[in-house]
C-alpha cells in the first residue's frame, strides 16, 4: 500500500514530537523528581521508588521492564498497532530518562516545591505531546484501560486514580516522608494544567447563551460590533410560558466584557449563561481543516 507524502510527513512529525515529549518527561523525572524522592504516581513513579530503594537499578530500565507485561496483556484489547507505538514510546522514554540521569547526576534544585512545580511542567508537556500526537507511554493509563474491561463499573480515570494513589502512598511510606503526598499533588495539578494547554492551546474561548426579549436588536448589534457569528433560536420559559429569543455565540476571553456591556445596554433583564469551551474551530478561530 502506497503512503502519500503528506501521510508520511505527518507520521514523521508525530514521532519527532513523541521524542520531544520523551525528553520533557525524562527531564521531569531525572532532573527534578527522582533525586528529590518525589513519587508522583504512575509506572515512572513506581520506578523512581524502586530506584530510591536500590540506586543501582536504573529508572528508565525498570520502567520498561514494568511496562512490558502490561503491553503484552494489552495486545488483545488494544491491537498490535497501538501496542507497538506504545512500546516505541516506552523504550524511548526509558532510554532518554537514563541518559539524562547520567548526564545530570544532580537535581537542578533540591527545593521540594520548586522540583514539584518544574517537574509538573515538564511532565505536562510530555503527556500533552503524547496525547496530541496519539502516542501512549503505557503505565497506569494503559493498565487502567485493561482493568475496566475486566471489572465492570469502573471508569478509566477512577481506575488510574486508584493505581496512582496507591503508588503515591507507597512512596510516602517507604521514603518515610508524608510530605511526598503533598508534593505529588502539586506535580499532578501542574502537569494536568500544562498538558491541557498543550492539547487545547492558550487561546481560551467562552460559549455564551443569551436569553432575552430583544433578540433581533442584540443579535444585530453583536454582529456589527464584533467579528463573531450569532445564532438566533426560539425558546419558551417553562415557568412563565412566555416566548423568548435565545442567542448562541462564542467569543474569545478578551471579547467577553464587550459582549456583556452590549447586552446590558440593550436589555437589563437579559439572562446570560457563560461556559468554558474546550475547543472552537471555524471562522475567526482555529481552522476547521487543521489536523492538530
Amino acid at each position: 500500500m502506497q503512503i502519500s507524502k503528506q501521510a508520511l510527513f505527518e507520521e514523521i512529525k508525530g514521532y519527532l514530537f513523541m521524542l520531544l515529549g520523551c525528553i520533557a518527561y525524562g527531564t521531569s523525572t531525572s532532573l527534578f523528581l527522582a533525586d528529590n524522592g518525589i513519587i508522583a504516581g504512575g509506572v515512572t513513579g513506581l520506578s523512581v521508588l524502586i530506584n530510591y530503594l536500590n540506586p543501582n537499578i536504573l529508572i528508565g530500565m525498570v520502567s520498561i521492564a514494568i511496562n512490558l507485561p502490561i503491553l503484552v496483556f494489552g495486545v488483545k484489547f488494544q491491537g498490535w498497532k497501538f501496542v507497538i507505538r506504545c512500546l516505541i514510546t516506552v523504550a524511548t522514554l526509558g532510554v532518554v530518562t537514563d541518559i539524562l540521569g547520567a548526564v545530570f547526576p544532580d537535581p537542578l534544585t533540591k527545593d521540594g516545591v520548586l522540583a514539584s512545580l518544574y517537574g509538573g511542567i515538564c511532565q505536562g508537556i510530555g503527556i500533552g505531546l503524547f496525547v496530541r500526537y496519539q502516542f501512549s507511554s503505557g503505565g497506569t493509563e494503559l493498565l487502567g484501560r485493561l482493568i475496566v474491561r475486566l471489572i465492570k463499573g469502573l471508569s478509566i480515570p477512577v481506575c488510574v486514580g486508584i493505581l496512582d494513589g496507591i503508588i503515591v502512598v507507597l512512596g510516602a511510606v517507604f521514603t518515610q516522608n508524608p510530605a511526598n503526598m503533598l508534593y505529588a499533588l502539586i506535580v499532578v495539578f501542574v502537569s494536568t494544567k500544562v498538558s491541557e494547554m498543550i492539547l487545547v492551546g492558550f487561546e481560551k474561548s467562552k460559549i455564551c447563551i443569551i436569553i432575552t426579549d430583544k433578540g433581533e436588536e442584540i443579535g444585530k448589534t453583536l454582529v456589527e460590533k464584533s467579528p463573531r457569528g450569532v445564532t438566533l433560536l426560539d425558546g419558551t420559559g417553562m415557568y412563565t410560558n412566555k416566548e423568548h429569543a435565545v442567542l448562541l455565540t462564542c467569543v474569545k476571553n478578551q471579547q467577553l466584557p464587550q459582549l456583556k456591556q452590549i447586552v446590558k445596554s440593550l436589555d437589563e433583564h437579559a439572562f446570560i449563561i457563560i461556559n468554558e469551551s474546550v475547543e472552537v474551530r471555524g471562522q475567526g478561530f482555529k481552522s476547521l481543516h487543521s489536523e492538530q
